[in-house]
């Protein structure tokens, strides 16, 4: 029996009949019959099965080269067509038909070596890609009369639909609780589950059982769509554990219980906590204070009061709690910084309850600030640079107090009162002084009991200043006298003193002269002359008749002289001799 040809490798002379240009253009096809142009992969492989004798004398006699032209096509057409296309392995009738010149016997050979090469594994698509040459060769060999061949569009099979993924329950509901209470009906309420999934949510189902026993009842004939749901006709006194349970094609969910099993009775005030106006906000109390937190509440009967703080039970070491009818008192007798916290009180009638959270904060001084630095110091002033304390005392740092000190006193001034910043300047510093530096840090209680002290002295140092006075223009004050107040003519009566009187003014200091009768008075002791601030006084002592006339006064300096004058006249008393009789 004739074998299956060898695969054939890729020559470099065939990989380079690959890259090289597009043949000529085909000729006319010969007015020969072609095969159908559609024929059935069955009646292809029938002659070949027929006639296997045939294919190989001639496929012999061809000789070596002929059999691999003749069987590469029919390798082409079945294996390289699905690898392109995607499609069956029919092959066209095209590329089946020989050239119009080969041999009849041939084309059983081609047929069975198309059926052979469709047989083999896709492992040989690349030998048979790699005969891809031999055809071109074949078609430059043919007459200008051959059928070109063209490939024929190959439709894919259609693929299976994927399977739908199984249908998978959702999680259990969430947050269940109830909402309403009596002596005949129960309404709860919950929260959608947390995941549905791709099968989404049908509806939810709940279902009831008393307390202490485990035949759970459905409460709804259909399922319910929304989050709340009244159960009704229940028999008062009972106590009803209650479930719920989500519902979709993957089935039930995991159930959601109450905590808690609910008794079927009418409550007649539902629990409520009244939170004072000035405890709403938060409650600020300095260490050591003493709390005392009033918080009235409603519910009957008498509500269950309990308390949390920060999710914890109280430390009742530090805490007490006094629980009446009304109301709820939180005592702490001395405050202290651990006791801040977020407290939780909790009012319960049944399955009813209100809470409610109360935050305290207890605060205290600052600490100081960790440190202070003393960046630079020029002319008269100072640089400084710190960090904010550790301890805020509990509470926000509002500002900061910077006080200077000089080395020489030791006293201490603030300079910066209330100062936000961490870095600031210290001006109007005196010059050849030293400078000591500390921080306090304050909150709303107050200012830090103690304070960082600056390491480095900041010293303003001394410049040299050559103090040159102004020069300014002598202002010549010369004058020459001038009398301001000139003398008055006078009478004077005989053996009563009289003075006269005037004025003058002049720079330098002048010379006063007095003058009678144009004579100059010398020291005579009857004439007393005054000369001060530049008012001139002549004083003539128990004048005479003979005292009476012209005086002068006449002042004299550098830069001139100047003289007044006036008459003194001197009256006689004259007794009548009747009056001295």
């Amino acid at each position: 029996m004739p074998s299956k040809p060898a695969p054939i490798k890729k020559s470099p002379a065939k990989k380079a009949a690959e890259k090289a240009p597009e043949p000529a253009p085909e000729p006319e096809p010969a007015p020969v019959e072609a095969p159908p142009a559609e024929a059935p992969p069955a009646e292809a492989a029938a002659p070949a099965e027929e006639a296997p004798a045939a294919a190989a004398p001639a496929a012999e006699g061809e000789g070596a080269p002929v059999a691999p032209a003749v069987d590469t096509p029919a390798a082409e057409g079945t294996d390289e067509t699905p690898v392109e296309e995607g499609g069956d392995s029919t092959a066209p009738a095209e590329a089946d038909a020989p050239p119009a010149d080969v041999p009849a016997a041939d084309v059983p050979a081609a047929d069975a070596a198309a059926t052979d090469a469709a047989a083999t594994d896709a492992t040989d698509a690349p030998a048979a890609e790699d005969s891809a040459a031999a055809p071109a060769a074949d078609t430059a060999d043919a007459p200008a009369d051959a059928a070109p061949a063209e490939p024929a569009v190959v439709e894919e099979p259609p693929k299976a639909p994927t399977p739908p993924p199984p249908a998978v329950p959702t999680s259990a509901p969430l947050d269940v609780s109830v909402e309403d209470v009596n002596d005949s009906s129960l309404t709860i309420k919950w929260k959608t589950p947390e995941i549905i999934g791709d099968s989404g949510l049908d509806g939810f189902t709940i279902e009831y059982c008393k307390d202490g026993t485990k035949d759970w009842v459905v409460a709804q004939e259909e399922l319910t769509p929304v989050n709340r749901y009244c159960i009704k006709n229940l028999t008062a006194g009972d106590l009803l554990h209650v479930r719920v349970v989500a519902v979709n094609p993957g089935g039930r969910s995991e159930p959601a219980t109450l905590a808690a099993p609910v008794p079927i009775r009418e409550v007649v005030d539902r629990p409520k906590i009244k939170i004072p106006r000035n405890l709403r906000a938060r409650v600020v109390r300095q260490v050591g204070e003493q709390i005392n937190l009033v918080i009235p509440f409603l519910g009957k009967p008498k509500p269950v009061v309990s308390w949390l703080k920060d999710g914890q039970p109280l430390d009742t070491k530090r805490v007490n709690i006094r629980n009446s009818d009304k109301d709820s008192i939180m005592f702490i007798r001395t405050s202290e910084r651990e006791d801040s916290g977020v407290y939780e009180m909790s009012v319960k009638v049944d399955s009813f309850e209100d809470k409610a959270l109360l935050t305290l904060q207890v605060v205290e001084r600052p600490g100081p600030p960790t440190s202070v630095k003393l960046v630079d110091a020029w002319g008269f002033n100072a640089a400084l640079e710190w960090t904010p304390p550790k301890d805020n005392g509990n509470t926000e740092i509002t500002g900061y107090t910077v006080q200077k000190a000089d080395r020489k006193t030791g006293e201490w001034f603030t300079v910066l009162e209330h100062y936000h910043r961490l870095t600031a300047t210290v001006s109007d510093l005196i010059m050849g002084n030293s400078y000591s530096f500390r921080v306090f840090a304050e909150n709303k209680v107050g200012t830090s009991e103690s304070c960082v002290v600056t390491k480095a002295v900041a010293t303003i140092q001394k410049t040299g200043i050559n103090y040159k006075p102004p020069e300014y223009p002598e202002h010549n004050f010369s004058e020459a006298p001038k009398f301001t107040t000139s003398l008055c003519d006078r009478a004077a009566t005989v053996g009563y003193t009289t003075k006269l009187l005037c004025s003058v003014r002049g720079s330098p200091k002048p010379k006063i002269e007095w003058l009678k009768n144009q004579m100059v008075i010398g020291d005579d002791p009857k004439f007393r002359k005054l000369s001060n601030q530049g008012i001139c006084s002549l004083e003539i002592r128990k004048p005479c008749s003979f005292d009476g006339g012209i005086y002068t006064c006449r002042a004299k300096n550098a830069q001139g002289e100047a003289a007044v004058s006036c008459k003194l006249e001197v009256k006689q008393i004259i007794i009548s001799e009747e009056k001295g009789k």
